[in-house]
C-alpha cells in the first residue's frame, strides 16, 4: 500500500521532529489531499503541534477557485485557519522579501502530472531559489508522477526558460517533484537544505497504473483540466495544442484528451499519419469523432477529431508517444493543407513577443520542422533520441523508486 510523503509526516511523530519550534508555511493546491481524502492544511493544523503560519497558492489557487487557464487569483486569508494565502500566480509568481522573512521552513506539496510545461515545476523552482537566497529550509512531501517513468520529447534550449519551461529538462521528464527538486538543486547549484519526504509503496513501473496507484489512491484534479489519469498520460503531447489553432478540448469535459477543428479532415489525416509514421500511433486507442466546445477555441463550432485512450486493456504504456503522436498531426497538417493557419499567435503565460508553441516546445524547432516540406519524422527522430538518452542517464542517480 502506497504511502504519500504527506501521509508519512502526519503518522510519523519523529519526522516531525525538525519543523518543532520552527515557522512552517505550506505550499498546495486541491490535490494536496491525504490518501482520506483530508486537505494537506486542515490535517496538518489538526495535529495541533506545528506552527503554520502561511500558506502559499500555485496557478489556480490553493483550494482551486480559478478554473479557465491564465487566469490569475489574489492573496488572502484562509477562510478556516485565519493565516494569510499568498498567490504565486497573481501580482507576482515568485515570493517576495515579506513573504520570506514570515517563515523558517516551507513544506511543498504539490500533485504533478509530469509534463515540464506543468506550472508547478515552474514555481517550486522560483521558491527553492528564493529559500537558498534567504537560507530557508525547503521541504517536499512527495507524490506520484502519474505519466510514469517514460522520459519523451526534447530539452528545452538554452534560452527558451519561460513560465512554462524552468529549466533543460524534457518535455515527459518522468521523475517525481522530490526527484526533480534534487536534479534542480544540482543544476542550478543551489545551496540548499532541501528535504524530500519520500513515499513508501510507490512501484512507477508496475501495471496497471505505471506510475499512478490506481484502486489505492483517488484521483483529485490538480488543475481544473487535469481530469483523469488518461488527460496526465496524454498531456505531454496534447499540451502542445495549446500554441495551435486547434482545439485541445477546452470548454468539453475532457480537455486535453480531444484534439479537432471545424475545418480539417481528421480520417484524411488520420490516414496520412498512419502512412508517415503508424509506430507513432501505438501504445493507445485513437478514437475518431466529434465534440463542440461551450467556450474556447471553436467555440460552438462542430469539430471533426480524435480522442485518445490509454484507459483500456490494450493500454501499452512503453510504447505511447503523446509527443511524437501530436507532431505527427502537426507534420501532416502541413503535409495535407500547406496553407493551415496552424500556430497561434497571442500572450501565452506572461510572454508577449515569442511564439506559444515554440515557449511550449522550447524552441523554434519543432515549429521548424513542422513547416519544413523537406523534413521527415526520421529528421525528429534524430532530433529526440540524443535528447531522451541524456536526460535518461544524467537522472538515473536521482531516482528514489525502483
Amino acid at each position: 500500500m502506497i504511502k504519500l510523503g504527506l501521509d508519512r509526516l502526519l503518522e510519523n511523530p519523529e519526522l516531525r521532529k525538525p519543523l518543532w519550534g520552527r515557522r512552517v508555511a505550506l505550499l498546495g493546491h486541491p490535490a494536496s489531499m491525504t490518501r482520506h481524502g483530508h486537505h494537506a492544511l486542515d490535517a496538518l493544523m489538526a495535529l495541533k503541534e506545528l506552527d503554520i503560519v502561511a500558506a502559499f497558492g500555485p496557478q489556480h489557487g490553493m483550494r482551486g477557485d480559478k478554473q479557465d487557464n491564465m487566469i490569475e487569483t489574489p492573496d488572502e486569508i484562509d477562510p478556516r485557519h485565519g493565516i494569510p494565502v499568498y498567490s504565486l500566480y497573481g501580482e507576482v509568481r515568485e515570493p517576495t522579501a515579506a513573504m520570506l522573512d514570515g517563515f523558517d521552513v516551507l513544506l511543498i506539496d504539490l500533485q504533478d502530472i509530469g509534463t515540464r510545461i506543468y506550472t508547478y515545476v515552474t514555481t517550486l523552482v522560483y521558491l527553492m531559489c528564493a529559500c537558498a537566497a534567504h537560507g530557508k529550509t525547503l521541504w517536499v512531501l512527495d507524490r506520484p508522477n502519474p505519466a510514469g517513468r517514460p522520459i519523451e520529447g526534447s530539452l528545452l534550449e538554452p534560452g527558451w526558460e519561460s513560465f512554462v519551461g524552468a529549466g533543460p529538462i524534457q518535455m515527459r521528464h518522468g521523475l517525481t517533484l522530490g526527484e526533480l527538486a534534487k536534479w534542480f538543486v544540482a543544476h542550478l547549484n543551489l545551496d540548499l537544505d532541501l528535504h524530500v519526504v519520500a513515499m513508501e509503496g510507490y512501484h512507477p513501473n508496475e501495471a496497471p497504473g505505471y506510475g499512478w496507484p490506481v484502486l489505492e489512491l483517488s484521483w483529485v484534479n490538480p488543475s481544473p483540466n487535469a481530469s483523469s489519469l488518461n488527460m496526465a498520460r496524454c498531456f505531454p503531447g496534447t499540451v502542445l495544442l495549446e500554441g495551435t489553432t486547434l482545439s485541445e478540448g477546452r470548454g468539453t469535459t475532457t480537455a486535453l484528451e480531444l484534439i479537432g477543428a471545424p475545418d480539417l479532415d481528421l480520417d484524411r489525416l488520420l490516414a496520412r499519419m498512419e502512412r508517415e509514421r503508424a509506430d507513432w500511433l501505438q501504445g493507445a486507442l485513437i478514437r475518431p469523432c466529434w465534440f463542440e466546445p461551450t467556450f474556447h477555441k471553436h467555440a460552438g463550432q462542430r469539430c471533426a477529431g480524435f480522442q485518445i485512450h490509454t484507459d483500456n486493456a490494450d493500454y501499452r504504456h512503453a510504447h505511447f508517444k503523446p509527443y511524437r503522436l501530436i507532431a505527427l498531426l502537426f507534420k501532416c497538417i502541413r503535409l495535407e493543407y500547406p496553407d493551415y493557419p496552424l500556430w497561434r499567435h497571442f500572450h501565452y503565460e506572461y510572454e508577449t513577443e515569442r511564439l506559444a508553441i515554440d515557449l511550449l516546445s522550447g524552441g523554434t524547432f519543432l515549429r521548424e520542422w513542422v513547416d519544413d516540406p523537406a523534413a521527415g519524422p526520421e529528421d525528429l527522430e534524430q532530433r529526440l533520441q540524443p535528447d531522451e538518452a541524456h536526460w535518461a542517464e544524467a537522472v538515473r542517480p536521482l531516482l528514489l523508486y525502483a
